[in-house]
């Protein structure tokens, strides 16, 4: 497992200790070791099949490493239980557009676990709900369908179901493909903001290189295979006025390009 003075006292979000991946016997991931600190913005940058999608969905527990342990806030994968904790934005491209769905189903959704997807939804879940619709300005989209959405009101929609529950980690593979510049520049802004402001720690995997090294800085601090990290650190706990994400949701919308 990787170590570095940079831990200190702050706690391990994600920690990566030497994971091998393969598809159909073809090494995809070999040997990778990387820990992602509370509060700390990943870039995740690489070339087509360099394995990023993959990390991601073995951070999530989608996929199962060959070889190797993950640990999300300090716990096995396989252990891990409290995936409230976790939001996790997709790829566009993952969406059925035929999805008989409306926006503010899908946003719901965001609060259901395996053991509770059929429950009514309480007062106060409702107003999560509406807190986020809120914060991501798509409240008057609550009835559409998904499938009738441009490119940037779905994305919209999908950062607001990962929002939902307040998480600590937050996932994003690609947010911005098939979004116009305009937008991407707002949804940078946004995402920019959260990390300053909120207690959640990021990952990205993005292609956009000026915005990973605008913010995240020229250099990654690590390479392993094809696939580069950039990190950036915001542990200042006076960067960090909101805990609660619904605290703030004005300020949020405001980030947000109409």
């Amino acid at each position: 497992m990787q170590t570095n003075a940079r831990f200190g006292c702050h706690q391990q979000i994600v920690t990566i200790d030497d994971i091998f991946f393969s598809y159909e016997n073809k090494p995809v991931i070999s040997g990778l070791n990387f820990s992602i600190l509370e509060r700390d913005f990943v870039g995740l940058v690489g070339s087509n099949g360099a394995g990023k999608t993959t990390l991601l969905k073995m951070i999530v527990g989608l996929l199962k490493p060959v070889r190797g342990e993950i640990r999300l806030f300090g716990q096995p994968i396989d252990q891990f239980r409290d995936w409230e904790r976790v939001g996790y934005v997709p790829q566009k491209n993952a969406l059925n557009p035929l999805f008989p769905a409306t926006v503010r189903e899908v946003v719901t959704s965001g609060l259901f676990g395996k053991k509770n997807m059929f429950r009514r939804l309480s007062k106060q879940e409702r107003s999560k709900a509406d807190d986020a619709l809120y914060a991501m300005r798509i409240e008057d989209l609550a009835d559409r369908r998904i499938g009738q959405l441009s490119g940037g009101q779905q994305q919209r929609v999908f950062l607001a179901r990962a929002l939902i529950n307040n998480p600590e980690l937050l996932i994003l593979d690609e947010p911005t493909v098939g979004i116009d510049a305009e937008t991407q520049a707002g949804f940078f802004r946004m995402i920019r903001h959260m990390h300053q402001h909120h207690h959640i720690t990021f990952i990205m995997v993005t292609h956009d290189m000026d915005m990973i090294q605008s913010y995240l800085g020229e250099d990654s601090v690590q390479k392993s295979g094809g696939l580069s990290f950039y990190v950036k650190h915001t542990h200042e706990p006076e960067n960090c006025r909101e805990t609660d994400l619904t605290h703030s949701m004005q300020q949020l919308r405001e980030t947000i390009e109409v």
